[in-house]
This record gives structure tokens, sequence and C-alpha cells, in this order.
């Protein structure tokens, strides 16, 4: 039995600094654009509505208030995690529409819920162009939710946000697989002295998205399912320049498809969030028809026969013993074996009976070959032209007054937010 993808927009943008004194975030924008490309019948997908955010308003914040928008974040994380809910209730895969990074508070929250009724842990698959891992820890003061959310749901910063419901961590440290981020992220040693296991782009590109992807389910053998979140900052700005932050180094379309293809083809994947697409950097739709397309065939798994998860009930969770834990991504990690959940074991690899041709071809387009792998000192690790881009810090909310004045793509028009 297959299961039917659930469409829920979660439009917030109240984890972003403004783009100017006198504007507002545009990723907003991004459900409505996306599906007007059609997402929702390509994905013969049932539409389980718009959950509206509170009003964007940054006010009179400083540096050292806490993070902004704290309060409208907390109060809209606890809706989007019931209706999150609610979807998995009715045996359907949620797929969130975002709206900025700080939609993963209510998706964490849903999960830490899902995982007390089941008596397991739920982990997280983050892919992201960036760690988001700024805390009172390691930074100066914290200011946009956007720029901190991993920390957040792994326990670190203000209680109103890492503890929603007195539950804090959603995710635990061990838990947490991150996919994508740059090489020379600003806070990959924090990960490494967490203990949060990184496959940066260089190490994705040397592996392949598949067997980064199979090497992802591996690290979570010890929980009962996993959580999708991706940040389209994963793409490079070459080819997705459309936002907030654009970095260069990232991945291609083809890679972020066949890893999304990967990560949802078994039944422990319980849903995925879509963040930071911002439409104001793409009057013609071209980037939002690329992100569907995108979506369509990364997402196919989900629909295809023998797909639907079996039921979790606490009595049946088998936890195998996990892989030794690294704060960095070794060659040599060993596989925890398969991911079980009820009495039988359930294959984690990619479905050759849903893809004939072989889990890294069957998935692609007609995008053409994916980019050759480079060499890992090298500054562009995609083979398409690389943009003059600055490299911002992702969500923070210093420096209002020169929002603007990085540079972007030629291709998107506008000054750069983060």
């Amino acid at each position: 039995m297959m299961r039917r993808i659930a469409v829920l927009d979660a439009p917030s943008n109240l984890g972003l600094r403004p783009p100017t004194p006198t504007s507002v975030p545009g990723c907003g924008k991004a459900p409505g654009a996306l599906r007007d490309q059609g997402l929702l019948p390509r994905l013969r997908a049932r539409d389980a509505g718009h959950l509206t955010p509170p009003r964007y308003d940054a006010g009179d914040w400083r540096p050292g208030d806490g993070v902004c928008h704290a309060r409208e974040i907390a109060d809209y994380s606890v809706g989007l995690a019931d209706r999150i809910g609610a979807i998995i209730d009715r045996d359907e895969f949620p797929v969130i529409l975002g709206g900025d990074c700080s939609i993963l508070l209510g998706s964490a929250l849903a999960m830490h819920r899902l995982g007390e009724a089941v008596g397991g842990r739920i982990g997280l698959v983050f892919v992201d162009g960036h760690s988001d891992f700024r805390h009172p820890g390691n930074a100066s003061y914290v200011g946009a939710a956007a720029g901190e959310d991993l920390a957040l749901v792994t326990g670190r910063g203000q209680a109103d946000l890492a503890a929603i419901e007195g539950r804090r961590p959603y995710f635990r440290d061990i838990d947490v697989v991150v996919l994508g981020i740059r090489a020379q992220d600003e806070y990959r040693l924090d990960l490494q002295a967490a203990g949060i296991l990184t496959r940066p782009v260089p190490a994705l590109r040397a592996e392949g998205a598949a067997r980064t992807a199979q090497w992802a389910h591996e690290q979570l053998a010890d929980c009962a399912g996993y959580w999708v979140h991706v940040d389209v900052d994963v793409l490079d700005p070459a080819v997705m320049p459309a936002v907030d932050a654009p970095d260069p180094g990232g991945i291609a379309f083809a890679e972020l498809e066949i890893l999304l293809a990967g990560l949802v083809d078994t039944p422990h994947c319980l849903g995925v969030e879509l963040t930071v697409f911002d439409p104001d950097y793409d009057p013609d739709g071209a980037y939002a028809a690329e992100i569907v397309n995108t979506l369509v065939a990364g997402l196919r798994p989900v629909t295809a026969p023998g797909s639907m998860p079996p039921r979790l009930r606490p009595e049946t969770v088998e936890r195998p013993a996990p892989a030794p834990r690294r704060g960095v991504d070794p060659a040599d990690v060993p596989s925890a074996g398969p991911l079980l959940v009820a009495a039988a074991p359930v294959s984690v690899g990619p479905s050759t009976a849903a893809h004939p041709g072989g889990p890294e071809e069957d998935v692609r387009t007609d995008r053409g070959p994916e980019p050759d792998v480079v060499d890992w000192a090298s500054d562009s690790d995609v083979a398409y032209r690389e943009p003059d881009v600055a490299d911002p810090d992702e969500g923070g909310f210093d420096d209002v007054d020169q929002a603007g004045d990085v540079a972007r793509p030629s291709s998107a028009p506008g000054g750069l937010t983060a």
C-alpha cells in the first residue's frame, strides 16, 4: 500500500531579518509560488491547507534581546506541530512548504511528541547550505531563528523556543545528520564537538548523493524514524540564487533530487519540509518550476507501492546498537544495519522495485549527468559558473541597515537578507 502525500503551507518568515528597514522577507510567498507551478496535482497530494503566521514586525529589537519574534515563533510552532501530527495520524506523508528555517521548530516538536507516543526517538536529516548552529554558547548574541534552528532543536538557546512544552531537546545530537553544508562552515567545529555527524558538499559529492542518503539511514539506525529538513540554499547560487543567503559551493538540482529520493525511499522517513525559497528573486517563476520538478521526482518513492510505514507501537519498536558516532565524516564509518520498526526488518536501501533502472539513474529527469567530482580544495564544488556572491552570516539581525549591500547574481534582482 502506498502513502499519500499531504501538502501543508507554513509560510512563516518570522525567523529572518528584514531585507531593508521597511520591508519583510519574501519567503512567505514560497508556498503559493510552488503551488502555481502545479505541485499538488503533480504529486497527486491532498491539500492539507495553510497555517497563517503572525505578523512580521521586528519592532525595536536590538542585539542582546534574545531571538526576535520568539513568542510568535513559539506559538506558531505549537500550531504547526498540531497540524503535522494530524497528517501523520491519517497515515499520510507530510510535505511542509515554508517559509524560513524557523518552521523546523514546529516539525521538531511534532517529532518529539511522536517519539514519546511510540516509545522511541525520532531523528533528523538536516539538508542545508548552512549549519544554522549559532547559539549563546558560541556567539556574542542571537537574533534570527532561521540562523539558529539546528541549535534550538538540539536544546541550545532560550527555553521559550528550545524547550516548548518542557521538551528539550527535540532531537538528541546523536540523532542528527547534517548534509550539504559548505566545507568552511562557521560552526563546523562546534558540530564536531557536539558529536553531530556532517557530510559537507565535497564529501557528499565524492561519495555520491545516493550513497550519502544510505549513509544517513545507517547513522539513524537507532531511531524509530526520521524527519527531513531541506533548505534550498543547499543548492549552488549559480542554479538557485533565489534565497536569503546564497553561498557558493553548493550542490546541483540533480544531486538534490537523487539525495531526496534516497532519503524518502524508506518507510522510516516520516516527512519533509522545504524552506527559504524567496519568490521575490524569481520574477518569471523559473526557479519555482525547477524546485517543483525536483520535488516531484525526488518524492516519487513515497507514493510507490509498498511505501506505507508500519504502525509504530511502543511494544514493538526494536533498536539495534548504533554505529560509533563521530563529529566528522570518516571514510571508515561502519554500517549500523537496517532500521527496525515492528518485528520485521525493513531495508533502507534505494528501492530497485520502484526504480528498475537503478537508484542513481532512474530518479533523474532530463537534466543530464551529475557534475563531475572536483578537488576538495577547490573554491567551487559544482560544475557551473561561479557567481560573485558574498558570504553573509545567515539569519543575523546585525547590520540591518546594510542588508541590501551584498551583490546577488545577475539573474536575481534585489539585495540579500540573512
